[in-house]
Parts: C-alpha cells; structure tokens; sequence
C-alpha cells in the first residue's frame, strides 16, 4: 500500500514533465521558483557506541582471524534458490568457508564435554587421596619459588577472567541500555515516516503553485511586447537607421556652423579693416613728414648725407603688413546658406527619429489581438492544472497510510514494554552468568589473599596457621566451581557465538558493503520467473531494470521517490498533461505575428533637397588660403619701437642742430604710435578676438567645403538605404527577432519543465525516511545493538572461561602451600643414619587433623 501511496503522489508531480520541442534556446531571463518546502528528518541513522566500540572492533578483528574468507555469494544464491546441495561441491565450499567457526565451536564442545568428565575424575581421585588430596606436602629445596610462581600465575589467570567479566558485563548493560533507548529512535521513525506522508502533498501543491511564477513572467513578458520584442525590432533596424539618421543630423549641424562661421568671417573681417586703416593713416603721416624733414638742406651737408640716406631708405619699412580690405568678400555664399537654413533640417530628421522610435508602439497596436488568444492559453493551462490536481486521490489515500502508520506505530508501542520484559529476563541470565565467574573469582581473590597474607614461612606444612588454610581452602572452593559451572558457561558461548558470528558475517559486513542488496539484485533469485524482482512487484515488468541496491542509494542520497523507483514507467505522463502541446500553439501564434512599419519616415524629399541647396552653396569657392595669409602676418612691416631707436640712434650721428631734433620727434611720434595705436590694437580683446574667430571660421569652413557634394550624397544615400531597409526588408528583422522572443517565452516553460524534474528527482518525496527504516532495523538495532553486545559477551565470557583451565591448575597446585597438611617430611639426624625423610608419626609425634570432607578436597 505504502508502495502504490508513492505512486500515486508522485503521478502529478511526474505529470508536469513533458517534451518541449525545442527550436532555438537563448539564454532567458532566469526563474526563481524558490525551495520545495520540506521539513528535516530527525532521524540520524548513524550509531556511534562510546567507548564500548573499542571492544566492538576487537571482536571485529577476532571474526576476521575465525573467518577471513569472503562473503559466499554463490552459496547464498543457491540456498535462496533452494539449489543448495545440488552439487557435491556446495558442501565443500559452505564447510571450508564456515571450518573457523566448526573448529572452535567443536573446541567448544570438547571443552563443555571434558571438562566436567575431568571434573568427576579429579574429584574422586582426590576423594581416594591421590592427585594431591593427600595432606601431605614432601619438603623441596624451591618450594618458595614454586609458590610465588603459582601465586603469580593464578593471579594473572585471575585478572584475565576479570577483564573478561567485565567486557561480558559491559557488553550486557549496553545492549540493555540500547534496547531501552530504541523505544526514541522507532518513534522518531515514526515520526519521519509521518512527516514524509504529510509534507508530500504541501510539496506537489508547491509545485503546481510555481506555475503562476512562469505563467506571471510569460504575461509580463507579453504585456511588455513593445520594450521587449519592439526595442529587439528597432535594435536591429537601428544598427542602418541610427547611423544613417545620425548623418543626416551632423550635416543639419553642419549647415548651422557654415552659418555662424560665414557671419564670424564677415564681421571679423570688417573689424580687422578698421584697425588696420586707421594704423595705415597715421603711418602715412609719420613717413609724408619725415620725409619732408630728410629733405631739408640739412641732409645735403658731408657728415649727415650718408646718415640721412639710410634713414631715406628705410621709410618703406613704416607701412601695414597685413592687409584685409584687400580680401573677397563672403555675402553671396552666407546668403544662399540663410537660404538653405529656412527649412529646419533638424526637425525633420528628429521626426524621422521619433517614427523609428515609435518602433515599440506599433508592435504594441498590431500584436495586441494575437496576445490577447496567447493570454487565453496560459490561463487554460493554469486551468488544465488545477482540474487535474483535483482529480487525484491524494487526501483519501494519504488518510488511508497514515491510518496504518498510526496502528503500526500503535503496536510497536504496545509490544514493546513485552520486549522490554524478556530483555529483562535475558539480562539476568546473563548477570547470573557472569555472577558465576565472579564467585570464582572472589574465591581466587580471597585464596590469595588469605594464603599470602596468612602464609609463614617459619611454620612446617602441619602446623600453618588458620588463615593460610581457609586461603588454600577458598582456592579449591574457586576450583570446585570452576568444574561445576564452566561448562555451562561454554554452552553459552558456543551458542552465542555461531549465532551472534554469523549473523556479523553473513548479514551485518554484507549490509555495510552492500553486497547483501546485490545478493538480493541477483535475476531469477526471488522469483524464478522473474529477472529483477523489485520491477516484477511494482509495475509486474521485471525486465526493467530496477535493484533493492540503487533504491537504497537513492533514499539514502535523500533522492525523490519518483526518481528512487523509476516510476516513469509506470505512468505515461503526456496522457495526464502534455505541456508541449501549448507551448507548441504559444509558438504557433506568436510565429503568426505580423508588423508593418512602412509608416515610418526617416527623411521626407524636401530635407534631401535642403541638403542637395546646402552642397551648392558655394563655399568651397572661397579663397581660403587669402585668408590663412593675412591672418598669419603681423599687423607692420616693422617693429615700430625698434624703428624708432634707430632713427633717434642715427639720430645723434648727425652734427647738433634743427635736423637732429627734428629726427628725435619724429622717432618720439613713432614711438607714441606704437604706444597708442599698435600695443592697444594688438591687446585689444576685440582685435583679438577677430583675428582668432576668424582663423577658426576660415579653417571650418574649409573643413566643412572639402568634397562637401561627395558627402552629402553619402548622407542622402544612407537614409535611402536605411529606408529602404525598413520599407523591404523590415520583415525578415522582424521574423528572426520575432523567433527569438517566442523562445524566450517557450524558455520559461522549459525552465519551469525543468525545474519540476529536478524537484521530482531531489527533492518531492525524499525518501530518506525509508532508508533510514532500513538502516535502523539492520544496521543499528540488529548489527550495533543487538550483534556487536552480542558477540562482545561471548567474546568476554569466553575468554574467561578459557582462563578457568590454567586458572584451576594453580589453584590445585597452589592450594598444598596454603593448606594445614596432616604429616609432613622431617630429616633424621645423621648419627643416626638415616639420611632421608622419614614419617613423623614413626616417631611417636601427634599431630591432630582436621579430617572433614572440605579438607580432604
């Protein structure tokens, strides 16, 4: 039932996965689905034992030496399959694989059958005053050292035994311990178990809620038609349109700046003009009348003549350099560029602009019909999905395991104070079993202790002292025991330790390996009929191929049941809900999308003529090299100041006089020239601003002049093709980025798709709690609890019982050096004779003994 529940949850959840046909994936906007909800598992199926797992690993390491061999799959195959014995080899191979544990449970048997057969023997050969039950003790010469080696060997017994007692103790308390504990760990099973049926629900309605998520995304997607598939339109139109409109754009500038720098020229020129006049007239005067003065008599005189001829041939020197009126005018071409400015060229191409970038608004305005049915899908979708979520019997059949989960667990609770009862009852047959050692022991201990401390070695075998006796007496008391509970003490272990052995080597080490579930995986095993069993009960197909091994490592993993046993096949999952199917018609009508943007104008013919006015301006007929000349020259031909040094310098060559004074003024009128009229023209801001405008103005226009026909053509001719593009070919941009847009939309069910498959496989129904199930029942509960304490006692009680044989040697041999003896040997004086030993009640000396039963032993 459990089985048939997994299924039918897992049903809707593998219903969402579906094959999309895929066209072309680009990489979409990534959803966020957030995390399947799910709550944590309390149960840590791990059990570490403390410091009893030391003894555990030990025991392990013992098993091994016993049994090395590997685990015998074969064997077990043929067993299951009741083959077993078919062959003469089988028996072969199950003895040499089980000959550890035959030869010691058959030394265990020799034990439980010898020992007490010895036991009797000794006792009545002891009983007929032989085998030391003779009170007497013949003298030796290394008696003290034959005594203290069997103190010492006993007490060595005597602490092996212990050690064993207590590991067998330990091993007992701790299973009973665990036992009591395991009451927690089934609950919180339970508990899992409860929690993994109620979360499955939440979790597949989950999953159909993050439908919204991708249908919400889609709707968006759809509502923002023009930003997303318009701006993707106008994007790739743009990479002809923007470059052609931004042409059209800079000439329009263009034609502006032509303006500005044909007025810039026009008006620089007639400042300069200006400036450079009025210098020119008052240079004139200076030269007219120094000339006059170099024609006075004067000048004719020996020593002036020469000087006055220099000076005479220097006056060309007072002139302008530069001369501006000279240069052509610039109104004919300012006057058609005024012309050609009339129209607003700038205008036009930003309305060109704003058409292109009503791109988004025209896909909105042709696509709104077609989104409209597209919207119509997504919600049958939505829908479709909530129909089918209510056609399930999820509740009923959730209500109905978790009805059986409640009785189960309700039993378990029952039954468990009656486990609780006969661990109880075990434990104290265990306690009284190690009781037993324990009353050899004390009665070891305390022969020890009496005979060592009562012991003196002064006193002859007769005559020893009470408490050494009742030592030697407590030794043969221990030893008596020893013969009457040791072979009950190797049944125990025999038993133990073929069963707690086996189950650690054929069920526990195959289980932590896994070799235990590939036993299971084996075809034909269960079923003869059948070639994987799991399959054959779940889907009645064992062909396919489904193992106890990868169901475990999968609910181990805490993968999703759905993934865990393979229940795809099991469900044809199309039948249920086939999301292709919309996906395919979303894609079908978003194909069907169909824009039409040959209403938009980039550039109308009366802005193409504008820029055809603005090439035949005539601007490239200017002289602009006349200009460059005239701007680059100094405003004289001469440095006034430096003309005026000279002429005053020659000035004071010529003979004291009229003539000389005359030179100095007129060397004082250039300077003041220079002063008033040159310095103030070359640091007027006007003048310079002038002449800098116009350098700038000149060397623009020439830029703008150069092939000036050629590129406006080439401007006309890009918004042609740009036009031409969106007339024509707009159609094609539009398909491909149409396609792109409907994948992107199809992505988001793809990742959606996705998405659920990886939920279904990780995380829907993990069914750790099953493994965990597993885990408890074996791995913890019968391997750690119950087997490891197991063997630990055997191993205990066993070892211990081994040490009772020496342990009852020493104490026998012991035992005539503690105990009062009835003669002992004396020497005969050597006049007499007699060398040796001889009887002392020969001699007529009493010695009373104590000849009860107990000393007899």
């Amino acid at each position: 039932m459990a089985v048939e529940l997994c299924l039918l949850l897992l049903l809707f959840c593998g219903s969402t996965i579906s094959e999309v046909q895929t066209i072309y994936k680009p990489p979409p906007g990534t959803l966020d689905f957030g995390f399947v909800p799910s709550k944590t598992y309390d149960t840590g199926a791990y059990h570490e034992p403390g410091p009893i797992g030391i003894l555990f690993k030990i025991v392990h390491a013992f098993l091994y030496l016993v049994q090395p061999n590997s685990f015998p799959q074969d064997l077990i195959r043929k067993l299951a399959q009741q083959k077993f014995g078919n062959t003469q080899g089988d028996y072969q191979k199950a003895i040499y694989y089980e000959i550890g544990f035959i030869v010691s449970a058959a030394l265990g048997l020799v034990f439980i059958l010898l020992l007490p057969l010895v036991g009797l023997c000794f006792c009545m050969c002891r009983c007929c005053d032989n085998c030391g039950g003779e009170m007497h003790q013949r003298q030796k010469k290394n008696a003290d050292c034959q005594r203290s080696c069997f103190a010492t060997f006993l007490f060595v017994a005597s602490l092996i035994i212990s050690v064993g007692v207590l590991c067998a103790y330990a091993a007992n308390q701790h299973l009973t311990n665990q036992i009591r504990g395991a009451k927690k760990l089934v609950n919180s099973n339970f508990k899992d178990l409860k929690i993994f049926l109620n979360d499955t629900p939440a979790q597949i309605d989950y999953l159909v809620s993050q439908y919204n998520t991708t249908k919400d995304k889609a709707l968006s997607d759809l509502n923002n038609v023009g930003p997303l598939l318009g701006s993707r339109v106008q994007e790739q139109l743009g990479k002809e349109v923007r470059p052609a409109l931004d042409a059209a754009l800079t000439m329009a500038g263009a034609i502006r700046e032509t303006k500005e720098a044909l007025e810039n020229v026009s008006v620089s020129v007639e400042v300069l003009q200006e400036g450079t006049e009025r210098l020119h007239a008052n240079l004139t005067d200076v030269k007219t009348h120094l000339s006059n003065t170099l024609s006075d008599s004067a000048c004719s005189a020996t020593q002036a003549a020469s000087t006055c001829n220099i000076i005479r041939n220097s006056l060309d020197q007072l002139s302008i350099n530069a001369n501006f009126s000279g240069l052509p005018g610039v109104s004919s071409q300012l006057a058609k560029v005024n012309d050609v400015l009339k129209i607003d060229l700038s205008s036009l191409v930003q309305k060109g602009y704003a058409a292109f970038n009503d791109t988004p608004d025209l896909v909105v305005n042709q696509t709104r019909n077609i989104l409209s049915d597209i919207k119509n899908v997504l919600d049958s979708i939505g829908s479709n999905i909530t129909t089918f979520t209510k056609t399930l019997p999820v509740q009923k059949i959730l209500a109905d395991l978790t009805v059986y989960l409640t009785q189960s667990e309700a039993y378990v609770q029952d039954y468990f104070p009656i486990v609780e009862q006969y661990d109880f009852y075990r434990w104290l047959g265990c306690l009284i079993l190690c009781c037993m050692l324990i009353l050899i022991l004390v009665f070891y201990y305390l022969g020890l202790l009496c005979g060592t401390c009562g012991y003196d070695k002064h006193a002859s075998p007769t005559t020893r002292g009470c408490i050494s006796n009742t030592g030697g007496n407590f030794l043969m008391a221990g030893v008596g025991f020893s013969f009457l509970f040791s072979w009950v003490l190797m049944i125990v272990v025999v038993l133990t330790f073929v069963t707690g052995g086996n189950v650690e080597k054929l069920v526990c080490e195959p289980f932590e390996d896994k070799t235990l579930f590939k036993i299971l995986d084996t075809p034909y095993l269960l079923n003869q009929h059948w070639k994987n069993y799991l399959s054959g009960i779940l889907f009645k197909n064992p062909d396919i191929n489904l193992t106890f091994e990868k169901v475990y490592s999968d609910c181990k993993e805490n993968k999703g049941i759905y993934t865990s046993l393979h229940l795809e096949h099991l469900f044809n999952i199309n039948e249920f809900l086939n999301i292709s199917m919309y996906t395919e018609d979303v894609a079908l009508k978003i194909e069907h999308i169909q824009i039409n943007l040959s209403k938009i104008i980039l550039l109308d013919e009366i802005g193409k003529e504008n820029l055809l006015n603005f090439s035949s301006s005539g601007i490239e007929g200017i002289n602009f090299a006349g200009y460059l000349t005239e701007i680059n020259k100094s405003v004289t031909k001469v440095d006034l100041l430096s003309f005026a040094n000279d002429l005053e310098a020659r000035a004071d060559q010529l003979p004291k006089g009229a003539l000389e004074n005359a030179l100095k003024g007129h060397a004082n009128s250039i300077r003041m020239i220079h002063n008033q009229q040159v310095v103030p023209l070359e640091q007027a801001m006007k003048y310079v601003k002038a002449r800098s405008t116009l350098n700038q103005s000149i060397r623009l226009l020439k830029r703008t002049s150069s092939e000036l026909m050629v590129k406006v053509k080439n401007v006309i001719s890009a918004v042609n093709a740009a036009q031409l593009l969106i007339n024509n070919n707009a159609s094609l941009v539009i398909v491909q980025e149409t396609k792109k847009y409907m994948d992107t939309i199809v992505g988001y069910f793809e990742q959606y798709i996705e998405w659920v498959k990886e939920s279904i496989a990780m995380e829907v129904a993990a069914c750790k709690p099953i493994a965990n199930v597993i885990d408890t029942a074996v791995d913890i509960f019968l391997c750690s609890y119950v087997t490891d304490s197991v063997n630990t006692f055997w191993f205990g009680l066993g070892g211990s019982s081994i040490f009772l044989i020496p342990a009852i040697i020493f104490a026998v041999k012991l035992s005539k050096y503690y105990r009062r003896m009835d003669t002992e040997d004396v020497y005969d004086d050597t006049e007499n004779g007699n060398n040796g030993y001889h009887k002392e009640h020969l001699y007529g000396i009493h010695n009373p003994v104590f000849t009860s039963s107990v000393e007899q032993w």
